[in-house]
């Protein structure tokens, strides 16, 4: 199995209707062959879903999906080329307007090829159809329920889906990590003295949470008092020996930019990096005992500094014997019932505790389908992704319990039985979308965007052309909600997912019969699999350039349909796109491609084109010619200088990324592509008397939009014809100038921007007015004196939807607009390095407030605010709703005041002295410091109060200092619980205090001293 054939029939179902509409079933004189195609895919579509369920397991069906699969995939072929021909006869209107009838009727040589083509495919299906009664296929009509589930905006509850504590639950992991940090943290001077380094290992079986619980002593405040670095890297079965070392290096904050980066150099780079450092190294997901013993272990063991531990986590005791890690290794156990159960219901629950007695109800149900999860964490997480789509009713809860997917013999080891049962409940396309994710290279970054790019591309979302990127975000959030994909917390709005090695190790074997997967260089690899089945190819190659990949290597790859290649290939002359005819999807990534790039206009079906971080520097001129482009990314490509005439003519083009390209300027009729949805590093530039935001002004399909270079834009008349205003789905809006400035040069060493300069760019912004419909805007590099217009009008009309509002590198605005508090659905303020504001919120209640109470009301509702680099700020106030605050070096800042709601304060600035008076006037519950270690200590002190006087009325205080010496972030701490009188710090309490005493030394005298304190205060 490897695309899902009810999904591709499907597909191809929707381009018959399509061509339907221009009445193609009477094309070329054989009216019945278009109409025959698709009631022979009606027939067979009804037991593809037990063709593809039994294609996992049953050998004998395999070929004959193959077949099938290879018909359908020609049969989009066809499709394409009929629509391609009649789009090159030069109509000038967009896709839905041709007939591809009339063209073929004018091109009898043209129509007969394709009516031949039509005809042989419908035998072929015949064919295919008649052979399918042996296998005695049934009707299961499984998927029909779920359709209308997928197309349709997701349940709210998909929306508890958290970070990783809902993934964690029991005393048992609790009680490991202890075990485990006491080991690593151990000084035994009688034992292995002749060790620098000592290895750990954690051993169990996949998805029981090796990861999860190496996370947890990773994070351990012990474990960052004790080492001076920590490096985490992840394994996995196809490492390769410099990305290892890069990542590495990176993790110990040294240079991986070393000639060439061979490994030599890379080994002398970490070498460097570590020296005489006490360092903690995880390695999680080791498959082979190789990726420390001939690549880490080589650099590091005569570096590191005496008592560095190594911890890695492993399915296997052989690893752990080859890296000679100490025994017993630590071998996790299976999850007890009572804790399956909790994180069963975590899943199921998340946030919504009103369904929490219905849960109860079902427990025995759901111990049942735990014992079926045999205690595995990753398989409880997946079935409670998949309860979490039904009703909390017996009767469902039962159908997942006496599934026959439990039961299904011959289960391949890679399979997983609660992630086929969850895999089975999906959709078709959700099928498709899934599988497809399996070959993203699991170390490289893919934002959501470029991935619903893909499955659109493939064809794995499709209908309404102008939802289609919504529905697309639904299928990624579905997969989500399932578990079948983990959000990385480091980024905002599930923007980065990860998928567990357990659940990618499923996909990739379904798709083992079409893709061919391979995240390292290896001679030989493509050699696996007879190259003409490939129909999807993923290689990440990473070494040295004499272990390039070769490109002709490749080429015998005249299937496919997806090629992903990350890192450096060799291209020699004469190498080129054309032996993949068929392609739809291009992505190239940190390589070479300059040499292939005229030969993309052979590439006539393909749909998504990325060439990130390559050294492309052209475009072919005839790029027009490629009339199914939907995604072009051309971010990071420095050589890349202009854009080619032709582009404005991608009738289908809907994503153009251009950041942190070489492009400067981009070609009049740009504006033709009125079908762009996602419009990145727009170069704002004047030409005479056209400028390039002219061509902004017939984009009025645009949901996403960054412009910049807007210094550059000499007359407000410009900005007025980019028609921002008129573009009614636009959520996202990033508007930038190059002020030249950095947060990190003094303000008196920054480029003086004229007076007359400031003015002109307050004119242009004035006239970028957004859409009321905007969420998201972004304001970057501005040097106006005051904002646009349209943020300081009261009230602020343009801005009702606002929930994001970020900006950075204000160097001369100075006040923010007191309008800016009738913003009624702001969640979100951030202003970095805006060094000449004064205050944030209104100074005074405005005089109108009493007549109109809900304008400040409204503002703020579960808002955040982070204010960061403002030396002038002086005030935050007046601000009602305002429930989490965030302080970044503003050492000005006096007065925190009118602030009811706040619960959460974070406090950075490492140079301050004392902690701030403002503090007394209010009331978090948390307080979160970064500050000097003096400070730090000083606050410890408990007996002096004057610190402790302006925080402790506050519920919870954590406060932490660096240690500069050693570079290790957050090392001393001071954790403060008001109510419950609890005290714990690791730094001395004096100047003269020794530093031998022990922490628990320590903590006693802290809270004997807090103890007296607290009742002396309770006493007045």
């Amino acid at each position: 199995m490897a695309v899902v054939l009810d999904a591709l029939a499907s597909y191809l179902q929707d381009m018959l209707l399509e061509m339907a509409k221009e009445e193609v079933h009477l094309l070329l004189g054989v009216p019945d062959e278009i109409k025959k195609m698709g009631m022979k895919l009606g027939d067979l579509k009804r037991f593809l879903a037990d063709a593809d369920k039994r294609d996992i397991s049953d050998q004998s069906v395999k070929s004959w999906v193959r077949e099938l699969r290879n018909a359908m995939y020609d049969a989009t072929n066809i499709l394409d080329l009929c629509q391609l021909k009649a789009m090159e006869q030069g109509r000038s209107c967009d896709m839905g307007c041709f007939n591809p009838l009339l063209f073929c009727m004018r091109n009898p040589l043209h129509a007969h090829d394709i009516g031949n083509c039509i005809k042989s495919l419908n035998e072929r299906l015949d064919d295919i159809e008649k052979r399918s009664k042996t296998f005695n296929f049934i009707n299961l009509a499984s998927y029909e329920d779920n359709t209308k589930k997928v197309e349709s905006s997701l349940r709210a509850r998909r929306e508890t889906t958290g970070g990783d504590e809902l993934g964690v639950v029991g005393e048992k992991i609790e009680e490991d990590t202890r075990n485990l940090v006491d080991l690593l943290t151990k000084k035994d001077k009688n034992v292995h003295e002749h060790k620098n380094v000592m290895v750990y290992a954690i051993v169990g079986v996949g998805g029981i949470g090796k990861t999860t619980l190496a996370k947890k002593i990773f994070n351990h405040d012990s474990i960052k008092q004790e080492f001076q670095k920590r490096i985490w890297l992840s394994v996995n079965q196809e490492f390769s020996d410099v990305d290892l070392l890069e990542r590495a290096i990176t993790g110990a904050e040294g240079n991986h930019q070393a000639p060439r980066n061979t490994k030599d150099t890379l080994e002398q780079s970490l070498k460097e990096a570590v020296e005489g450092c006490k360092t903690l190294l995880v390695m999680d997901d080791v498959w082979d005992h190789h990726a420390w013993e001939m690549v880490l272990e080589p650099p590091l063991i005569n570096s590191l500094a005496r008592g560095s531990r190594v911890l890695v986590t492993t399915r296997h005791d052989t690893v752990a014997r080859g890296m000679i890690a100490e025994v017993p290794y630590h071998h996790v156990d299976k999850l007890e019932e009572e804790d399956a159960w909790s994180l069963l219901k975590k899943q199921v629950v998340g946030n919504e505790n009103n369904d929490e007695p219905k849960v109860d109800a079902l427990k025995d149900i759901g111990t049942s389908i735990i014992a079926k999860c045999d205690g595995l964490p990753l398989a409880v997480k997946v079935i409670g992704g998949l309860l979490r789509q039904k009703n909390i009713r017996r009767s469902d809860w039962k159908n997942v319990l006496n599934d026959s997917t439990w039961s299904v013999s011959q289960m391949p080891e890679e399979l997983n039985y609660a992630v086929y049962l969850s895999y089975q409940d999906l959709h078709p396309k959700l099928q498709s979308c899934f599988l497809h994710y399996a070959l993203l290279p699991k170390s490289v970054l893919f934002g959501y965007d470029r991935i619903v790019a893909m499955w659109i591309g493939e064809g794995f979302v499709h209908g309404n052309s102008r939802d289609i990127e919504v529905l697309g975000k639904e299928y990624y959030d579905q997969l989500i909600a399932r578990n079948l994909l983990e959000p990385d917390p480091r980024y905002v709005d599930n923007a980065v997912c990860n998928m567990h090695d357990v659940v990618r190790s499923f996909a990739q074997y379904l798709t083992r019969d079409e893709a061919l997967i391979a995240h390292k260089t290896e001679t030989g690899h493509t050699n696996n699999i007879n190259p003409q089945n490939v129909i999807r190819l993923s290689l990440k190659s990473k070494e040295s350039e004499s272990n390039e990949l070769e490109w002709s290597s490749l080429q015998a790859h005249i299937s496919l349909r997806t090629l992903i290649l990350v890192g450096e290939t060799k291209i020699n002359p004469g190498d080129s796109l054309s032996s993949f005819p068929c392609l739809r999807t291009l992505h190239i990534e940190d390589g070479n491609f300059d040499a292939l790039s005229e030969s993309l206009v052979q590439l006539k079906h393909l749909r998504y084109l990325c060439l990130v971080g390559t050294d492309t520097s052209r475009l072919p001129e005839k790029i027009a010619k490629m009339k199914f482009l939907q995604c072009i990314d051309l971010s990071r490509c420095k050589s890349l200088m202009k854009l080619p005439v032709g582009i404005g003519k991608l009738q289908q083009l809907t994503y153009l990324s251009l950041g942190a390209s070489g492009i400067k300027n981009i070609p009049r009729g740009f504006g033709g592509l009125t079908n762009l949805r996602k419009l990145w590093g727009f170069p704002a530039h004047v030409e005479g008397d056209w400028c390039s935001l002219e061509e902004l002004g017939p984009l009025n399909q645009l949901m996403r939009l960054r412009i910049h270079g807007l210094e550059n834009v000499s007359s407000s008349s410009f900005a007025i014809k980019a028609r921002l205003g008129e573009k009614v789905h636009l959520s996202h809006l990033c508007l930038q100038c190059t002020s030249g400035r950095n947060r990190w040069v003094k303000q008196e060493e920054h480029r003086l921007v004229k007076q007359e300069e400031q003015q002109q760019i307050e004119k242009v912004f004035d006239e970028l007015c957004p859409p009321p419909c905007l969420e998201n805007l972004e304001i970057n590099g501005y040097f106006g004196q005051r904002l646009p217009k349209w943020m300081t009008s009261t009230p602020i009309v343009p801005l009702g939807c606002l929930r994001i509002l970020f900006m950075e590198d204000l160097p001369y605005c100075t006040e923010l607009p007191d309008s800016l508090c009738q913003l009624p659905s702001l969640e979100f303020l951030q202003i970095i390095s805006a060094p000449a504001i004064k205050h944030v919120g209104p100074e005074f209640l405005l005089p109108h407030h009493h007549e109109h109470p809900g304008a400040l009301v409204n503002f703020g509702s579960d808002l955040k605010i982070q204010v960061d680099g403002c030396p002038s700020l002086e005030r935050i106030s007046n601000l009602p709703n305002l429930q989490n605050l965030v302080i970044i070096e503003c050492p000005e800042l006096q007065v925190l005041e009118g602030l009811p709601a706040l619960h959460r304060l974070t406090l950075e600035d490492y140079d301050m002295k004392t902690l701030p008076g403002y503090l007394k006037d209010v009331n978090p519950r948390d307080l979160l410091l970064d500050c000097d270690v003096s400070l730090l200590a000083s606050i410890a002190k408990g007996k002096s109060r004057p610190e402790w006087d302006k925080c402790s009325h506050i519920k919870q205080v954590r406060a932490y200092a660096n240690d500069d010496d050693n570079n290790i972030r957050r090392k001393w701490y001071v954790k403060y619980t008001r109510d419950s009188f609890s005290l714990k710090t690791n730094i001395s309490l004096s100047a003269d205090a020794s530093w031998d005493e022990t922490e628990e030394v320590l903590l006693d005298k802290v809270a004997q001293v807090w103890r007296e304190f607290i009742v002396e205060q309770q006493r007045e």
